[in-house]
């Protein structure tokens, strides 16, 4: 296959820039070694420090590398050779800014500005000015000539090309975590609770089946003129008796299908896979209302059926409405993941008289709890039962992660990681602690 013309010329035009730089043997294996060990390097820390070391190593001179921080959207310290750990993360100091071409501080520092590739810029995981994605400061600089400058400039250059791919691997690689999440989310909130129409479905049948054969009875006695007011008044009973059931169906089949929708609506959410991360849509709600009832309701004739107390008077303050501005699918999946957790284990203790299962929830205010003026509100879930074990507590919201108590017990470990991201992305906080009689997990929501 023939070489296009473009690829010729862009590989001459090389050749000549090379020529020009006319680059130290030394410059040159500083370059080399760069772009090998960039290649060896996976993980985005140790390809900070390897920025840095290469100006230590090769040229003895000291540098810092200055990223912007997604979380800040803010140019802050990723690497330096300088014995200061703790400086890590630190802003930008004053005299680091970007500039269009390299410039001297007066600390005899040379900064040079690191520059992502323009036409992919938007497909970095965070925002940036312009392609501007760091800055790497070297120094002490004595001798200001140009040859330094452009040869720090090339080396930024492949810092910044190297970086925005990176970046890109790292947030496809975000983005197939993010999935493979959803998909359990799908799963455990969507696919699972959707087999209950199996059942809605089978006593659909039967009381389909029971006005089939009232009618027939109706029609039988129709046909033969009998009036008779006993028979007639047992068949209406039956009747009246179906009907009522099939109201009941009906209404179960109405709450599963609202709820349904909502958490569909929620996960499959175009924003959700363009970003590669849950995202939120708030507005203000009733929270026992809106979001605690539908979903207690959902579980309530199993908590029945396993013989699970639910006391919504021990877990906080349940009766005042709190108004608040959350996503409400993802809140109410919140809570479905708690009371699904509660249904399963919930254990019996020594209480009120005797042994008794039951779990309880409710709220309560936290004063200044995200700083001065700044209230949160918990919002607890207990169940009773052994406490969790002291050495797994710190765990339990990992991803995956299954506690000893979970071993004969259904479940993926995926309920309480997704918990705490859906609650960190509205600036809250997700907990668990051990109170008297068993276990309290809560979140808290900024008020």
């Amino acid at each position: 296959m023939a070489v296009p013309m473009n690829v010729t010329e862009r590989i001459e035009r090389k050749k000549a820039d090379y020529q020009r730089y006319d680059f130290t043997r030394v410059e040159n294996d500083a370059l080399k070694t760069f772009f090998d060990l960039a290649q060896e390097f996976d993980g985005i820390e140790d390809f900070y420090r390897l920025c840095v070391a290469i100006p230590a190593s090769f040229f003895d001179l000291d540098a810092r590398l200055y990223i912007t921080d997604p979380k800040l959207n803010a140019l802050s310290l990723m690497a330096t050779t300088e014995d200061e750990a703790d400086a890590l993360h630190a802003p930008a100091p004053s005299h680091i800014r970007p500039n269009d071409s390299p410039y001297y501080s007066e600390q005899d520092s040379l900064v040079l500005t690191i520059r992502g590739k323009k036409l992919s810029i938007d497909k970095l995981p965070f925002h940036i000015e312009e392609d501007v994605i760091g800055l790497l400061e070297v120094f002490p600089v004595k001798s200001r000539d140009i040859h330094t400058e452009l040869f720090f400039e090339k080396y930024a250059n492949r810092i910044g090309f190297r970086m925005h791919n990176k970046f890109l691997v790292e947030r496809n690689a975000e983005h197939l975590r993010f999935i493979r999440s959803l998909v359990a989310d799908i799963e455990h909130n969507i696919i699972v609770p959707n087999m209950v129409y199996k059942l809605f479905l089978r006593r659909l049948r039967a009381k389909v089946m029971m006005n089939k054969e009232i009618e027939r009875m109706l029609a039988e006695r129709l046909a033969g003129l009998k009036f008779d007011k006993e028979g007639m008044e047992e068949v209406v009973k039956e009747l009246s008796d179906v009907n009522s059931g099939l109201s009941g169906d009906l209404e179960n089949i109405e709450k599963h299908y609202r709820n349904m929708s909502l958490f569909i609506e929620t996960l499959f959410r175009k924003s959700h896979f363009d970003q590669g991360r849950l995202t939120l849509r708030t507005k203000p709600c009733n929270m026992k209302k809106d979001v605690v009832q539908p979903q207690l309701e959902r579980y309530i004739e199993q908590f029945q059926r396993a013989g699970i107390m639910i006391d919504d008077r021990l877990s906080g303050i349940p009766e005042e409405e709190v108004i608040t501005v959350v996503d409400v699918g993802l809140i109410a999946q919140v809570y479905a993941n708690l009371f699904s957790n509660a249904l399963k284990y919930t254990d019996e203790v020594d209480i009120f008289g005797g042994k008794k299962k039951y779990m309880a929830y409710g709220h309560e205010v936290m004063k200044d709890f995200f700083g001065p003026g700044r209230d949160g509100i918990k919002y607890n879930v207990f169940s009773s039962g052994p406490h969790i074990l002291p050495q797994e507590r710190e765990r339990l919201f990992q991803e995956e992660f299954r506690g000893s108590n979970a071993s004969d017990r259904p479940g993926t470990g995926h309920g309480l990681a997704f918990i705490k991201n859906a609650v960190e992305i509205h600036g809250g906080v997700a907990g668990y602690e051990p109170t008297d009689y068993g276990n309290n997990f809560y979140f808290i929501l900024p008020r």
